[in-house]
């Protein structure tokens, strides 16, 4: 019996699954479309389409890395006890390695690449794993470098970091290049800076992190340097805008350190209004000019990986600690870029009620 394309539209319809695979279950039955829902049911694949609503937020971060270039890549499951079992783990890893030797341009050709030391394509390995253990599970994401590479994965796969390196062959064949970029990986894993420099912020970001930063101080009154805070202070309580135990507390304690502990709810909020109306002045102001450089240049050390400082040794920079590292071996060596994937993160966790789905169960 023949059957069109319409025909392959409505078997994805009835079951959820893919169109590759509905055509397949038609040409097994020979253009029948109840015994082609059959076919995919028995297969499991309808239900693997059922259950791919379910939120897949466990999952691992797997890395392969043949001296050419290097892969890192998530993959979500629905529970961490699937996530640490061998065929999960064992997938991952035949992913990472497939993205390395397929060099897929996206998810989607990732999927449909012939899955390293196996059969099928990446797409027929996940629905093999999932036929054997009955959870969703997704190819979220992956990023692929070539070159001097180094990779590390922390926590059995609860974060991945790649590093690639500008040096030559001889120096990256090193243990002791091996060795800092390894410390430079997991400087990464621990500290998640956003960018590699602080050349690397775009005019945009910069002035989106300044103007951040003027707020934020402006809706913290007590943090303003004192000469600003004092003539918000006066301010409030001549124009009677505190109240009477607030004014009172004030002209008790002055300038104390610890006014602010004294001081109801409400009067930080009277002072943060009043820094507000009176931003464009307060922003003119070459104290307070001071205090937004200090914070912005605090923010960089903290959000730039080679501004930051090296957590091995806190006297030196990330930067710092590269150049001895080139320095003793006589080579030259520069960051280029890193790649960094923490398991799940940005996907919102369903909290489940599972006396409620009992509940639900039995009725």
């Amino acid at each position: 019996m023949a059957f069109t394309a319409k025909d392959v539209v409505t078997l994805r319809e009835k079951t959820g699954v893919g169109m590759m695979d509905c055509k397949k279950a038609l040409v097994e039955a020979d253009g029948d479309m109840d015994k082609a829902v059959e076919i995919l049911r028995e297969k499991g694949l309808a239900s693997a389409a059922k259950k791919s609503s379910r939120v897949a937020a466990e999952g691992t971060v797997a890395t392969y890395n043949d001296g050419k270039a290097a892969s890192l890549v998530e993959i979500n499951c629905e529970t961490d006890f699937v996530a640490k079992g061998e065929p999960f783990v064992n997938l991952a890893n035949s992913i990472a390695k497939t993205i390395v030797e397929a060099n897929p341009a996206d998810v989607d050709a990732l999927l449909a690449s012939k899955i390293a030391d196996g059969e099928g394509t990446v797409e027929e390995a996940v629905q093999e794993v999932f036929l054997a253990l009955r959870e969703n599970m997704k190819v979220r994401r992956f990023e692929r470098i070539d070159g001097h590479v180094v990779s590390y994965i922390h926590g059995g796969g609860t974060v991945g970091v790649l590093v690639a390196f500008d040096t030559d062959d001889a120096t990256a064949a090193k243990p002791e290049f091996i060795a800092m970029g390894k410390d430079v990986a997991m400087q990464i894993a621990a500290m998640s800076p956003e960018y590699l420099s602080k050349d690397d912020i775009t005019a945009d970001e910069a002035a989106k992190m300044r103007n951040i930063t003027v707020e934020s101080a402006l809706n913290k009154p007590e943090s303003l340097p004192k000469p600003i805070l004092k003539s918000l202070i006066e301010k409030a309580c001549a124009n009677k805008e505190w109240s009477d135990e607030d004014i009172a507390i004030y002209n008790e304690k002055g300038m104390n350190n610890f006014l602010f502990n004294f001081l109801s709810e409400e009067a930080p909020a009277v002072l943060a209004k009043l820094a507000i109306a009176d931003k464009a002045e307060i922003v003119a102001n070459k104290i307070f000019g001071g205090l937004v450089e200090g914070r912005i240049a605090k923010q960089i050390k903290e959000t730039c990986l080679l501004e930051q400082a090296f957590v091995k040794d806190g006297d030196m920079t990330v930067a710092k600690y590269v150049a001895s590292v080139a320095k003793e071996l006589g080579a030259d060596i520069k960051v280029t870029k890193f790649v960094r994937f923490a398991k799940g993160e940005g996907i919102e966790k369903k909290q489940e009620d599972f006396a409620a789905e009992i509940a639900n169960m039995v009725k």
